[in-house]
């Protein structure tokens, strides 16, 4: 649950702009924000981050296996972005929302599968990669909790490039770590268990 509150306190804080006038949106706190695709916000960095964090958790998970902390722990990782990329998928089939570069109104649900606006799908992905790694090392290495810092990121420049409301990342983020939290919490990962039996011992702790 630590995990949970301090991934919501830093996302809460970096998006804290959005909360200081009215919006609209089922929260009520969505509107358009200044665009800006420049700088730390370039849309390359954020594809970057998301597919570096899919890349370093996969890649990871397989070479080091799941027989020792860390790699169990990327192995949950695995488990959870997945679980989270099925639903943010079929969220966004569902609720069909129009984005901030399709629409100024926040309130256009049901517009057609062209518009898969809510939840974001990037921030719901990165929140689940990190999750499992601050509730297994949060508590005693308590720096781990920085790891917040990149959804919470993401999150921001998905509203300044008008890839989202600010309620898709927030909803995007609360599914990446329920889901997260859910893969800490399993007393193996599910993923791994599909798999050849060959993989549990990880490519780095063969050839030792």
């Amino acid at each position: 649950m630590r995990a949970l509150r301090s991934m919501v306190l830093v996302l809460l804080a970096c998006l804290v702009p959005g909360y200081a006038r009215a919006g609209g949106g089922f929260l009520g706190i969505d509107h358009r924000v200044a665009y800006s695709n420049t700088g730390v916000w370039n849309r390359s960095i954020q594809s970057g981050l998301l597919y570096g964090t899919v890349a370093g958790v996969g890649l990871g998970a397989l070479a080091f296996g799941d027989q020792d902390s860390f790699g169990n722990t990327l192995w949950r990782s695995v488990d959870a972005m997945v679980f989270t990329g099925v639903t943010t998928q079929a969220m966004k089939y569902t609720f069909q929302r129009e984005r901030p570069s399709q629409t100024s109104d926040p309130n256009r649900f049901f517009q057609g599968t062209h518009a898969q606006s809510f939840p974001s799908g990037e921030v719901a992905a990165i929140s689940a990669a990190v999750t499992p790694f601050m509730a297994r090392y949060g508590d005693d290495h308590p720096a781990v909790y920085a790891l917040a810092l990149l959804p919470a990121y993401d999150a921001v420049a998905r509203v300044k490039t008008r890839g989202h409301w600010q309620s898709d990342v927030l909803v995007g983020a609360a599914v990446g770590v329920g889901f997260g939290i859910y893969a800490a919490r399993r007393q193996s990962p599910l993923i791994i268990s599909w798999l050849p039996g060959g993989f549990q011992v990880g490519f780095i702790h063969h050839f030792k």
